[in-house]
């Protein structure tokens, strides 16, 4: 993580009441970024002020409040929670010797107990106090401790009262910015919740654990053959019992409340390893393991599949060169719809599902750590093999909190047919591009099955399920064919009371029937209309998911655009709902043959050998499009290099997608000069031929952080005539991780680089 800029402090003299690691610690970052006003302290052992002085961290001292008092316009009170009352009730008969526009704040770690001292000494939080907590710290202690950049990079918590002056919260804001900390506001209650279970709770056990074995018979021998994890764990009991008996005592409540939690769970772990409960265990630790490293990136905002590799994923840019050939032999990533589908009916199956090939993506390990949170235990991914333990159709528990989706739409709604037959409630949410994405069109029909769902204005993110509702089949003709909203329904509809009935408009993607009818549950299909029984049970089977006929599609349309190229796809799906890019690249001309025809796991795959040839412009068959929906922005880049015109039309769908594909095609077609018409169902494209050159030229493309937009128009710089720079390419992680290696295997000349603002 970056540093934050170190911004100046515009007061003029400051006095620091308590000079320990803290106080020490906050005069010397100030000195560090170059405050030139006075630091002055109090505190009550002369020798710390001599050490502070001689250390030329502040420019005096005093061990009485009343003689450093004087004309100061900030004082930071850096003292024990048990010390706060006594210090602020001198305070308060002193400040009228303080500058009049004088702000006060706090370093304390419990604030309820601070703002009754407060309320205590001066009658009322006053608006000029801004009480504070910084989250940092070490276990050594005193000013000889302290470190400029202690507070870098660390969050500084802020609890303002409602009637806390705007003027004084901005001066203790620029304060704690000096220091190079990330400055949030939070109301006290929360704050004093919070930290109890995230800073209190950890050092609670760690002085309990250590004074544990301390007190034991053979304590030599534990202590001498502890490995680093013990004493990575036990560093924090090192510090100020003083202190940290203070702020027990002053937030026990709070530290009582976290600590029962926290007992409940040490108990049900108890009695798994009692009656040698392996699912049990595995369950707590890969939810504990998993959970460290995705909640870590959602607040590092890095790509979960970033994390994963160690890497952070922030704002990224592709810059892309011209030209480059399109030849070997490659496996793209695992098929994402499967992947959820197969985390889905896996946990909901009674035994073990073995799977393979799972795409660890972060859309398909947000639904694997979705299922961690309510209570399945799930070995991996380890080098796309997953094991879940089933828990069978009743067996989900309630999450401890919303269940975050990512950027998976996919998820979402199947998510939403899932949940609605539980008993318990839930709320789905996702990120920023998720929560701008219609959910409507699976919340209606589930209200009309009797499920109760809340969303956002306009029919968006987030969801709230209301559990325990009883569910009835119903039959319902689809408005627009769309495989998530048959899916939900299905889902759903295993929970229901008779049978559920879906008709589509026009053929979509059946994942979902196959599966289901692979783990045994009847599936009938008669025309357009599929449906089933609710009230039946998933019997677990291994999966082997085949490569995304969707990821292949980047390398498909690179080899069918490119003279020269030669390429082979090993082992890709091509179920029949899904091949709708095979077929219009075929008609268009592409050199593309299906070889090592098989069925694996209920699902045909093949291998896909293209080579180029001369494409033309077709008027792409309105029964191919939804077999195609998330092929098209590639598709696209395939029009722009074939000779004549290609039109679509009935593709509004791609209008919902995670951008608005058809104008972000647009737009980016626009950047490098390819002539285009837009319509609002569809595009017609005028392609540049079959020339031995360049087709177009080069630009500049927003992706609007749509992963299918950024690796098209990185396939589209093979037939440029300049680079393409794509910005906003970090989600490209949520459907196909290693897609540049991959590129730069085949011949791309892309780079990965920063595209933060200034860069």
């Amino acid at each position: 993580m970056a540093s934050l800029v170190k911004q100046p402090v515009a007061e003029s003299r400051i006095l620091i009441v308590g000079l320990g690691l803290i106080g020490g610690s906050l005069a010397a970052a100030l000195r560090d970024a170059g405050f030139r006003g006075a630091i002055l302290s109090c505190d009550p052992d002369p020798d710390e002020i001599a050490r502070g002085i001689e250390m030329g961290l502040i420019d005096g001292g005093d061990t009485r409040l009343e003689n450093v008092i004087d004309d100061v316009s900030l004082v930071v009170l850096a003292v024990p929670v048990l010390a706060m009352r006594g210090v602020m009730g001198e305070l308060a008969g002193l400040l009228a010797r303080a500058a009049p526009e004088v702000v006060i704040t706090d370093v304390g770690s419990t604030k309820a107990a601070i703002r009754d001292c407060a309320i205590a000494a001066f009658g009322r939080v006053p608006p000029n106090l801004v009480l504070g907590h910084p989250i940092a710290g070490s276990e050594k202690s005193g000013v000889a401790a302290a470190n400029p950049e202690l507070y870098v990079d660390h969050k500084v918590i802020l609890t303002p009262e409602p009637d806390t002056d705007p003027a004084a919260l901005a001066r203790v804001r620029a304060l704690w910015a000096a220091c190079g900390a990330e400055v949030l506001e939070m109301d006290v209650a929360r704050h004093d919740q919070v930290l109890a279970r995230t800073s209190h709770l950890p050092h609670l056990l760690a002085f309990s654990l250590v004074d544990t074995l301390a007190r034991q018979d053979e304590r030599l021998e534990i202590f001498r053959y502890a490995a680093g994890g013990f004493r990575d764990f036990t560093r924090i009991a090192g510090s100020d019992p003083v202190m940290w008996r203070d702020i027990f005592t002053a937030n026990r409540d709070a530290v009582l409340a976290s600590l029962d939690d926290f007992e409940a769970g040490v108990a049900r772990l108890r009695d798994a390893v009692e009656r040698g409960d392996g699912d049990a265990m595995l369950a707590t630790f890969d939810r504990a393991s998993h959970a460290r490293h995705y909640f870590e990136s959602l607040l590092n905002k890095t790509s979960y599949q970033a994390e994963y590799q160690m890497q952070q994923q922030g704002k990224l840019r592709y810059r892309v060169s011209p030209g480059g050939a399109v030849v070997g032999r490659i496996r793209v990533p695992g098929d994402k719809s499967i992947s959820h589908r197969s985390i889905m009916l896996g946990a909901l199956a009674e035994g073990v599902t073995e799977i393979k090939g799972f795409l660890e993506g972060e859309d398909s390990l947000a639904t694997l750590q979705a299922f961690r949170e309510m209570g399945v235990a799930i070995e991996g991914p380890h080098q796309g093999r997953v094991t879940v333990h089933g828990v069978g159709m009743h067996g989900l528990k309630a999450p401890s909190g919303p269940l975050y989706v990512g950027n998976a739409g996919t998820a979402m709604r199947l998510f939403a047919g899932l949940l609605a037959g539980q008993s318990f409630d839930t709320e789905l949410t996702g990120d920023t591009s998720l929560t701008k994405r219609p959910m409507n069109r699976v919340a209606d029909p589930l209200r009309l099955m009797g499920a109760e769902i809340d969303t956002a204005e306009g029919g968006r993110p987030p969801l709230h399920l209301h559990g325990g509702r009883a569910l009835k089949g119903i039959t319902y003709d689809m408005p627009m064919a769309s495989a998530q909203v048959k899916s939900c329904l299905l889902l759903a509809g295993l929970y229901a009371e008779g049978e559920t009935r879906v008709r589509e408009p026009a053929p979509t993607r059946d994942h979902t029937e196959r599966m289901l009818t692979g783990f045994g549950y009847a599936v009938h299909r008669e025309d357009d209309t599929c449906w089933l029984e609710g009230g039946g049970k998933l019997t677990a089977a291994p999966i082997d998911v085949p490569s995304d006929i969707s990821s292949a599609t980047f390398f498909l349309v690179a080899a069918a655009i490119t003279p020269g190229s030669d390429l082979v796809l090993e082992h890709v799906g091509i179920n029949p709902t899904r091949i709708g890019v095979i077929n219009i690249l075929q008609l268009m001309g592409a050199d593309l043959r299906l070889t090592n025809e098989r069925e694996v796991g209920g699902e045909p795959v093949a291998d896909l050998h293209i080579r180029y040839a001369p494409l033309k412009g077709i008027e792409i068959p309105v029964d191919q499009v939804p077999l195609a929906i998330d092929e098209f922005p590639a598709l696209f880049i395939a029009a722009a290099n074939a000779e004549g015109t290609t039109r679509l039309r009935g593709a509004e769908e791609l209008r919902v997608k995670e951008s608005d594909r058809l104008q972000a095609m647009a737009d980016g077609l626009a950047a490098i000069g390819v002539e285009h018409t837009l319509y609002p169902d569809g595009i017609d494209i005028v392609g540049g031929g079959n020339v031995e050159g360049p087709n177009y030229g080069g630009g500049r493309i927003d992706s609007l952080e749509d992963h299918r937009i950024a690796m098209a128009f990185a396939i589209a710089a093979l037939r440029a005539s300049g680079e393409i720079i794509i910005d906003d390419c970090a989600n490209v992680a949520t459907s196909f991780p290693g897609f540049v290696d991959l590129a730069r295997k085949v011949g791309l000349t892309l780079q990965e680089e920063s595209n933060e603002e200034g860069a």
